[in-house]
């Protein structure tokens, strides 16, 4: 196992694109960290520089302590003795090889000899459940085994760091599915530390012990899954995380009139600080089928009066927008609402699920709430 250490790494394109902007980011020994963020926000970059294939304009990389780069010292290791694995989007299986031959592929370059490779190319089938497609070709599996192979062919080289930029995107949603399953399980039973690189933001929460939100090369907030989720700490973290994305409320109309302006007036702590209020569908719930008079907290609880306008069915729960003070709003619910479009209900959430943000979108504490 191995940890990772970036400080002010930065990475241009030119003179015009900044990829990674002054990144400092420490990974643990043994950790499961996603790099998480839309398509131009560095992770893929990052992930490149911690293997060495992009070498950062300014910073230093370390690998336990030892310096991989440095632009200070001018000090750098290159790729290949780096001891890391990795696996990219392509698999790049050999198709001229069987799986046992693009497995041991690896080690033949290490001048293993034949039985120890034998050996190890065993052990790793086995550990991803593919012993029994040892003599295929490549054009003989489906994506799912394709995937597994290139898996165990970085594996069977025992490296202490595994690197994986958007492995799964281009399996279907079930392989996805049970490959997410089956990188978690390895993790737990080998214990590497693993950098993800994804922009699925459910693969994030389901495998990662840390994820590392990125938002134009810049990093947002490093913290467990259910932290990001819970309190992200500012808008840009908020808004990306989380399907249906967090309903956000910003002032509209004449200030003391509005939905944010009545919603604002609960949080007396943040009093002329808040600029947006945010709420997740989750926290909503649809508490009555009839009016509710317009009314602050009640029982640390706020509640509206609110218009159904859309009931969206996923299969395991539905999704619901409502018309409240004029803003559309999103909640969730795990039975299937006792509603239609049209109906005039109530919709309620605890004061403590608000998420206050201040004009610089950096989150505020809820704790005043009344």
């Amino acid at each position: 196992m191995a940890s990772i250490e970036l400080q002010g790494v930065t990475k241009r394109f030119g003179s015009a694109v900044m990829a990674v902007d002054g990144l400092d980011l420490t990974i643990r020994s043994g950790s499961f960290v996603c790099l998480l963020g839309p398509s131009g926000c560095g992770k893929t970059t990052t992930l490149r520089m911690i293997a060495g294939l992009d070498l950062p304009d300014e910073g230093e990389i370390r690998l336990d302590g030892r310096i991989l780069y440095s632009t200070a010292s001018g000090e750098y290791v290159p790729t290949e003795k780096r001891g890391m694995g990795l696996v990219f989007q392509s698999y790049a299986l050999w198709p001229h090889m069987t799986v046992a031959g693009n497995v041991s592929f690896g080690l033949e370059m290490q001048g293993l000899d034949r039985e120890r490779r034998r050996a190890r190319v065993a052990e790793v089938l086995e550990l991803l459940h593919i012993g029994e497609l040892a003599a295929r070709y490549p054009a003989q599996l489906s994506g799912g085994q394709q995937q597994r192979v290139a898996l165990a062919r970085m594996l069977a080289v025992s490296p202490d760091i595994l690197l994986l930029d958007e492995p799964l995107s281009n399996l279907d949603a079930k392989l996805r599915l049970e490959m997410r399953a089956e990188l978690k399980r390895l993790h737990k039973t080998i214990g590497n530390t693993i950098v993800y690189v994804t922009h699925d933001q459910l693969e994030a929460m389901t495998m990662s012990t840390e994820i590392a939100v990125m938002h134009q090369g810049r990093l947002q907030q490093f913290a467990p899954p259910m932290t990001i989720y819970r309190e992200p700490a500012n808008l840009t973290v908020a808004e990306f995380v989380g399907s249906p994305p967090m309903n956000i409320i910003r002032p509209s109309g004449r200030p003391g009139e509005g939905l944010f302006d009545q919603l604002a007036e609960l949080f007396p702590a943040g009093a002329g600080a808040v600029r947006t209020i945010g709420v997740r569908p989750d926290d909503l719930a649809v508490v009555a089928a009839t009016g509710a008079a317009a009314s602050p907290a009640a029982g640390r609880r706020w509640i509206r009066p609110a218009r159904v306008e859309t009931i969206l069915p996923t299969g395991s729960e539905w999704i619901v927008g409502l018309r409240v003070e004029g803003h559309g709003l999103f909640a969730r619910a795990v039975e299937e609402p006792a509603c239609v479009p049209g109906d005039e209900v109530a919709l309620a959430a605890p004061l403590e699920r608000f998420h206050l943000f201040d004009a610089d979108g950096r989150r505020l504490s809820p704790s005043g709430a009344d």
